[in-house]
């Protein structure tokens, strides 16, 4: 099912995780500046992402151009240029506003866990978060079933890509500290919904 134009919550991440290789070649598309001739070309054409058809590759390109234009150039060059653990906490940044179905669940739900010092997280919690989505923004979709799962997959998949989980089979809780150089962006241009939503573990 289709979400309304102006619901909160949407299924815009069932098609890829944080995707850091990838994301870093679109950052660099985004910094040079690259014209709609010269995005299809690098994408479709030269096979920048180096996956098996050009739509595959569109697809994931278009979903990684649309996470990051969420930022700004400050944001594409951490990505870009950072290490790994600081491009792909500034992809979970552009994540998180992109798609607040994951955002909400960072700062309602698993904000909660470490709180209360829960070492795991367990399947349950993702789906009694999904069904209480629908009493805080009465748009959200009925997603089929294999939406929700994948939903669920890619959710937890991130979080363990961002470090907040030890692996994708125990779902151990870790804590986490977000880089400076994330922080002082986001702070810098007004991003406090990402950078809350990062900082769960904060004490």
């Amino acid at each position: 099912m289709a979400a309304p134009a102006d619901t909160r919550y949407r299924a815009n991440f069932t098609k890829g995780g944080l995707m850091v290789p990838e994301s870093r070649l679109v950052a660099d598309l985004l910094l040079q500046g690259v014209d709609a001739a010269g995005w299809k070309r690098a994408i479709a054409g030269d096979n920048l992402l180096r996956k098996r058809s050009p739509t595959t590759a569109l697809t994931k390109a278009l979903l990684i151009r649309a996470r990051l234009r969420t930022m700004t150039a400050g944001l594409w060059r951490l990505v870009r240029d950072g290490d790994k653990p600081v491009a792909t906490q500034a992809l979970f940044a552009a994540t998180i506003t992109y798609s607040p179905l994951v955002g909400d669940f960072m700062d309602l739900v698993v904000r909660d866990l470490y709180r209360r010092f829960e070492e795991t997280l367990k399947t349950q919690h993702w789906d009694r978060y999904v069904e209480d989505c629908h009493t805080r923004d009465p748009r959200t979709p009925d997603w089929s079933t294999g939406t929700l799962t994948s939903l669920r997959t890619r959710a937890f998949g991130m979080l363990t890509e961002a470090g907040y989980l030890s692996d994708a089979r125990t779902r151990t809780l870790r804590p986490l500290t977000v880089a400076p150089a994330l922080v002082d962006y986001l702070k810098a241009h007004g991003q406090d919904y990402a950078l809350r939503c990062m900082q769960v573990n904060a004490r």
